[in-house]
């Protein structure tokens, strides 16, 4: 088990063994428009012409035009670091973005930024919360839809395809460069008719073939858009196990039922046919940067004959079970995961017979996977998420651990803990949705199965100590601490657990360490935060709260709360600024227009404050305040109707507003 240093290791994950790119040429006098469609959870042998129980005749007949790679393998079994690789060119161990959740940061430029700065107009439509723009890959589009219905965390491919073809029948003409995301084919597995009925034993395919449907309206659209000068690249971000190796979905194993995915080639100079040639779905950055004319190294239209890589480093970094890192050249495949696996995937597709005893692989192959870095354990990336984005994505069947796993010499194998897989998915998925009656025995079983998972060991605490356990959440954080003495997540969940009961005072040690450890450790920093008002250093409090909404968007109530602590501080600028955005997001439910009011008196924008105080209906309790308040900005305006909005506050004053009506200055002259 290695950790390479992040330098060595970007430069690893960008070569691994490739050729020096070649300079950049001047592009052709006509660029094609390009159209990049991913097809999420879509296995290689669901679609096609060797697809056994679907018709997808819009992808068999473009792949009759086009060229299709029968070993096109993913990156990365799982959405946001495929897609990463794909529009970087990197492995998942070069951009970083190695499982759901996270964000690829800014300093690997993506296809769509080399092209708009060539003069692509760019364009992404996305069918699911998981590749939302929070998580980095907007960057470079000029469009970039990633709206869905609220409430919802995808959307169908009809519905990805509605919006598409009315973009393009209002786009205007020029190279474009177009990136469409299909989910349909996600867990659960749900097909609309009449896919429905024609594969009622196979809903799976049937989500496929719906796919295949709207690539049927999407590529003659796209086509007509770019007066046939086009190229099209179609592309699976990672397949689906089915039960295959034991795993019924994806994200755990390096099987080719989850790596080997479809890809598919057609337009500006591509060769008709198909292609045996082990390639990775991260040279479809190459390939579209050869289109655009930027350059042709690596480019799938001539592809390398190299060393294919692959991870699935979900179990690793939320359990601490062993890495998995893959290698593949022609027909062996190797997997690594504390020993090797060694298969030949043309001749036993459905990788049963390990010839690890006997095979020699290649120096280039070993090489490879020796060279390639294993990620240092980090926290859980749900932390810099809001509680609704952590939702979205556990409906989705994406959840990550909440603790850096404890990474031990004898950690299990992913393959030998298959029987495993459902139940932490379950407990997972539980655990973020806040049923932690239902979580605590799916808890207790996985902590038998696997006695020194950390992250097991802290969600049970956490839900005995939610559910007013205090005795059987001390003795599960005692476990986790002999577990991981070191470890700051234990101080986080342990301190967490202390602020919920009389004991608080004794979590503020245990946070502030934490936090100067780690400044931008959200539950600490939020957990502080709270602790903070409760001692009443609301100053302290403010500041905590603004550092963690500078880590991830606040709710339109955690606004509202900042609003007020800033209010009762005389903080008139940073109140506003808390309040308005508060009003954008619940627009008419918003219902603290009279501290706007006040706010924007007190800031002398009283046109702003006028508007403000004339929302408050008489239905609200304040509204006596609310017409005392907007007297006063009828005299500050010199309004002609001031002496008759006095004695409205008069008439309709209560006890509070009465006194104060009595001594306004203001009114003294009206």
């Amino acid at each position: 088990m290695r950790c390479i240093a992040p330098a060595l290791a970007l430069f690893l994950a960008a070569c691994a063994r490739e050729p020096q790119r070649e300079p950049q040429r001047e592009p052709a006098s006509k660029r094609p428009s390009i159209l990049l469609v991913t097809l999420d959870t879509t296995r290689a042998d669901a679609i096609g012409p060797g697809a056994k129980g679907i018709e997808t005749p819009v992808f068999n007949d473009l792949a009759g035009r086009g060229r299709l790679f029968r070993q096109a393998y993913a990156s990365v079994p799982e959405t946001l670091p495929s897609h990463a690789s794909m529009l970087t060119g990197l492995y998942p161990a070069g951009h970083g973005v190695r499982e759901n959740g996270r964000t690829l940061v800014s300093g690997h430029p993506l296809v769509s930024e080399l092209l708009r700065q060539r003069g692509y107009r760019t364009a992404a439509f996305v069918s699911a919360f998981v590749l939302a723009r929070r998580f980095g890959l907007s960057r470079g589009f000029d469009t970039y839809d990633d709206d869905l219905v609220k409430g919802r965390a995808e959307r169908s491919a009809a519905e990805t395809t509605d919006r598409v073809l009315a973009f393009l029948a209002g786009a205007p003409r020029g190279p474009l460069f177009l990136w469409v995301h299909y989910y349909d084919a996600h867990h659960p597995y749900e097909p609309r008719e009449p896919f429905r009925a024609r594969y009622a034993k196979n809903p799976y395919l049937g989500e496929v073939a719906a796919m295949d449907e709207q690539l049927g309206r999407l590529l003659p659209a796209f086509e007509r858009y770019g007066d046939r000068w086009t190229a099209v690249a179609i592309a699976g971000d990672h397949g689906e196990g089915l039960g295959e190796h034991g795993e019924s979905q994806h994200g755990n194993l390096l099987y080719q039922s989850t790596m080997r995915v479809p890809l598919l080639l057609w337009g500006a100079e591509i060769r008709q046919g198909v292609d045996d040639t082990p390639v990775s779905t991260r040279r479809v950055f190459h390939t579209i940067l050869d289109w655009a004319g930027l350059e042709t190294a690596s480019s799938l239209r001539d592809p390398l004959h190299e060393v294919v890589l692959g991870e699935a480093m979900k179990p690793f970094l939320s359990y601490g079970w062993q890495p998995q890192t893959m290698a593949v050249e022609g027909s062996t495949k190797a997997i690594v995961a504390g020993r090797t696996e060694v298969y030949d995937v043309l001749a036993d597709a459905g990788e049963t017979r390990d010839l690890a005893a006997t095979a020699e692989l290649s120096r280039a192959v070993r090489n490879a996977l020796k060279d390639y870095p294993t990620p240092a354990p980090i926290a859980a990336p749900a932390r810099s998420l809001s509680a609704d984005e952590q939702k979205k994505l556990a409906s989705l069947g994406y959840v990550s651990a909440g603790a850096a796993p404890v990474v031990r010499p004898d950690a299990p194998r992913p393959a030998d803990k298959v029987k495993l897989f459902e139940t932490l998915e379950r407990a997972s998925a539980l655990f973020v949705a806040e049923r932690y009656a239902e979580v605590i025995p799916l808890l207790e079983r996985i902590r038998a199965e696997d006695p020194e998972n950390l992250d097991a060991a802290l969600r049970l605490g956490t839900a005995h100590s939610a559910l007013g356990q205090r005795r059987q959440a001390d003795a599960a954080f005692e476990r986790a601490a002999a577990i991981a003495p070191q470890s700051p997540d234990v101080r986080v969940y342990r301190a967490l657990h202390l602020a919920r009961g009389d004991a608080w005072r004794d979590a503020l040690p245990l946070l502030e360490r934490v936090v100067a450890e780690s400044p931008e450790r959200l539950p600490a920093l939020e957990a502080l935060a709270g602790l903070r008002e409760r001692e009443g250093r609301t100053a302290d409090a403010i500041l905590l709260r603004r550092r963690v909404y500078s880590l991830r968007e606040p709710s339109a109530l955690e606004l509202l709360r900042l609003g007020q602590l800033a209010m009762s501080q005389q903080q008139t600028p940073l109140a506003l600024e808390s309040f308005e955005k508060a009003r954008g997001l619940q627009g008419k439910g918003f219902a603290n227009d009279l501290e706007l009011g006040v706010l924007y008196l007190a800031a002398r924008r009283y046109e702003e404050a006028r508007d403000a105080l004339e929302r408050v209906t008489p239905a609200q309790s304040d509204y006596p305040m609310a017409l005392f308040k907007r007297a006063q900005v009828s005299v500050l305006l010199s309004e002609p109707d001031r002496a008759q909005r006095i004695k409205l506050a008069r008439d309709r004053a209560d006890a509070t507003t009465r006194e104060l009506i009595r001594r306004e200055r203001l009114f003294l002259e009206q």
